[in-house]
């Protein structure tokens, strides 16, 4: 394997769909809320948005420093020696701990810089406040991608993953965005960020079954491996059917017309996948539902940010 394929296995470009879905969300109803088009028509705007895609840009920049940070963390520590799955470079030895680091650097200067270009563009030099709180919010952001498996207390070893999860991908990136454009919240939005909070906690949670038993051979404590393979299948049904009921909830409070419920299209991989879940014996196998539930939640994303009137 060549350094530049070995770089980007190590960003696993499999886990960008899932972290620009609450973007997508958030951003297209602040956009939406602007521009108020009127009923009948398509959310067309949110994608000439030169705001949208720079949140894109950084919320990808995040989730690139958490991937190369979790093989950094999980490489150091042993835990990926027998792991299954995409191979991660550290632990072959395809990338060196330092290297590793240094990337992590990088990205991580370059996401912050992103990020302040964004918060200046969205706020200006009028809101310094909202400003120096989003600007925390970035360097927090930052720790919590670092954090989650490196470091003496790294939550992600301590059954802390899903809490830290739902609040990035799930609160802060849908409310967050929103934000950004409109200035402003609405208790509505709770609905939505639940929804994909719940949906993205649910693709960790299918990572640590599959993972389960070589997390608690490695002392890597996961809500799985605190809870067990059973209590563990069951949580994961709660976070798909409470996701998707946040999301009709929020659809039909502001109901205008059928095609407002075509995203209901992206909850069937959901349903089969809880079946297969109940099902499963052999954790290993459990990694092809990985891929199934992130692409589902984008495209929930996308046909949820398409069809909004």
């Amino acid at each position: 394997m060549t350094k530049i394929k070995a770089w980007i296995a190590a960003a696993r470009l499999r886990t960008l769909p899932l972290s620009v879905s609450g973007i997508i969300v958030g951003a297209s109803l602040g956009n939406t809320t602007l521009n108020q088009p009127f009923a009948g028509s398509y959310n067309s705007h949110i994608w000439q948005s030169s705001l949208f895609w720079l949140a894109i840009l950084v919320t990808i920049g995040f989730q690139v420093l958490s991937n190369f940070a979790n093989d950094y963390g999980d490489g150091i520590r042993g835990t990926d020696a027998k792991r299954e799955g995409e191979k991660r470079m550290v632990a072959s030895g395809i990338i060196s701990p330092k290297q590793m680091k240094i990337g992590m650097i990088i990205t991580g200067v370059i996401t912050f810089f992103l990020a302040t270009v964004l918060i200046f563009m969205a706020f200006g030099n009028k809101n310094l406040i909202i400003s120096f709180v989003f600007f925390n919010l970035a360097i927090v952001s930052i720790i919590a991608a670092v954090k989650y498996t490196v470091g003496k207390k790294a939550y992600g070893y301590s059954g802390l993953g899903d809490v830290f999860v739902f609040l990035f991908f799930g609160l802060l990136s849908v409310l967050g965005s929103y934000y950004l454009f409109t200035h402003s919240l609405n208790w509505q939005l709770l609905l939505l960020a639940t929804a994909i909070g719940c949906f993205s906690t649910a693709v960790l949670n299918l990572n640590n079954m599959r993972d389960i038993e070589n997390d608690a051979a490695a002392k890597k404590h996961t809500l799985v491996v605190k809870l067990g393979s059973e209590k563990s299948k069951q949580y994961h049904a709660f976070l798909l059917l409470f996701g998707m009921l946040c999301a009709i909830v929020y659809t039909a409070i502001n109901y205008r017309e059928p095609l407002q419920f075509v995203y209901l299209i992206a909850f069937i991989p959901f349903l089969l996948n809880i079946k297969t879940v109940f099902k499963n014996k052999t954790p290993k196998l459990l990694d092809s539902e990985l891929k199934k539930v992130a692409l589902s939640t984008f495209l929930f994303a996308v046909l949820f940010s398409i069809f909004i009137y």
